[in-house]
């Protein structure tokens, strides 16, 4: 194998990949103006049809050309040795390899970052303000940047000078204690994210007391669901988009409902809503979903072992001082293949398991309040009611909404 080669691989990748993402987006796109299912008849009327649309047209040419763009400019880094210009700044900065890797891909993160920011931008304050979704101040979202920028260095700085020290210490089998050091950070995330997270974006405060409380607390009793914290979080600053999530373990066990969420369903829809969300929980979808993403990420940090020391990576993209942080970008290309194939299996199993908490609440509450709910958060968000087959299976987290209904009235 020469860097060759592996250039060559890498650019079959990627145009590949934007070809076929390309494909299943304009199938997708042929769908829109599809009859709605007669199931669905009640979601949208005319005008709201016509709306929901417009809105999926409208995402559908800002993703075809930002795709573009994307492509366009990761080629010109390739071909006219934009890695290599960054990763000589790199080396001029320090003799330190980790000093060096931070450099490199800070330059490069806030730097892609920095590009992305105007299309962010329009897609806020531009498609999402016209169809009437936004709330986010620009203030708002340009503090959110800020602090996404800050944790990106501190945390994710802290990750990749770990992960360099591993490699200088243990070689090839850097692997192993990477995958420890993640193993550790993502649960440590997952038990504390609505502690420590959340509250760097948005406010949390508990469910007032009154009848949508007293009725949680009575359902979650009834299912033997040790329930201690409910939260509202303020998601009406950023969009009319509304949500749900269950988060932690142990005393850090909490259920987050969006304020839009309570403000556009009927209490009964919400505790239907909510009885989902405890299925995913009962059903220990979230402990299999994060022990399956333990399990990827040693996987693919088993295979990175196997590419980190061969220097055709580094010199496929242009650098030609090998080292592990112009490795490291080679492989990220090289892998997404697989990164594909896991991805679709998680979206399998995701869909399998939203059958299974729709099951749940279907069984332990009602199946006709998670209908009408389901139906109201589609409508609200405009979302794709005929969605093409394909589309779904490459990319779909949860079953369509036609799909689930009919599960539910079974």
């Amino acid at each position: 194998m020469n860097n060759t080669f592996v250039f060559y691989c890498i650019l079959f990748i990627l145009i590949a990949e934007f070809i076929f993402a390309t494909t299943m987006n304009y199938l997708n796109a042929q769908q829109f103006k599809n009859p709605i299912p007669e199931d669905l008849n009640d979601v949208y009327n005319t005008e709201e049809y016509e709306k929901s649309q417009a809105y999926k047209l409208t995402n559908y040419k800002y993703n075809l050309f930002t795709s573009v763009f994307s492509l366009l400019l990761i080629l010109a880094f390739l071909l006219f040795g934009g890695f290599a210009w960054v990763d000589s700044i790199a080396q001029n900065q320090s003799d330190n390899t980790i000093v060096q890797a931070l450099v490199f891909f800070g330059i490069i993160m806030i730097g892609s970052d920095m590009i992305n920011i105007p299309f962010s931008y329009y897609q806020t304050f531009v498609i999402e303000e016209s169809f009437g979704f936004n709330k986010t101040t620009k203030a708002t979202f340009f503090i959110d940047k800020l602090k996404q920028w800050l944790m990106t260095v501190i945390v994710g700085g802290t990750m990749l000078s770990l992960i360099i020290w591993f490699f200088q210490w243990a070689g090839t089998a850097f692997w192993l204690y990477t995958w420890a050091l993640i193993a550790i950070f993502t649960l440590f995330i997952n038990v504390f994210y609505s502690r420590l997270i959340v509250p760097l974006f948005n406010k949390q405060e508990p469910l007032e007391e009154g009848t949508l409380k007293e009725k949680i607390k009575n359902y979650a009793a009834q299912v033997g669901f040790d329930l201690q914290q409910i939260f509202v979080i303020n998601g009406s600053k950023r969009s009319t988009k509304a949500n749900a999530y269950f988060s932690g373990f142990g005393k850090e066990k909490r259920v987050t409902l969006y304020d839009t969420l309570i403000d556009d369903l009927e209490e009964e829809e919400i505790l239907a809503v909510l009885a989902h969300e405890i299925g995913h929980y009962k059903k220990k979808h979230i402990v299999y979903n994060l022990v399956t993403s333990i399990l990827l990420t040693g996987f693919m940090l088993l295979i990175l072992s196997f590419f980190i020391n061969n220097p055709e990576v580094s010199l496929a993209i242009g650098v030609d001082s090998p080292s592990f942080h112009a490795s490291l970008i080679g492989f990220g290309i090289l892998y997404s293949p697989i990164s594909e194939i896991t991805g679709l299996l998680m979206n399998y199993f995701s869909r399998k398991f939203e059958y299974q908490a729709d099951d749940y609440a279907k069984k332990t509450y009602a199946a006709i309040p998670l209908v009408t709910a389901l139906k109201k958060l589609s409508k609200n968000s405009l979302s794709n009611l005929t969605p093409h087959p394909a589309y779904v299976f490459m990319h779909y987290s949860h079953p369509p909404l036609i799909d689930r209904i009919r599960n539910l009235k079974a």
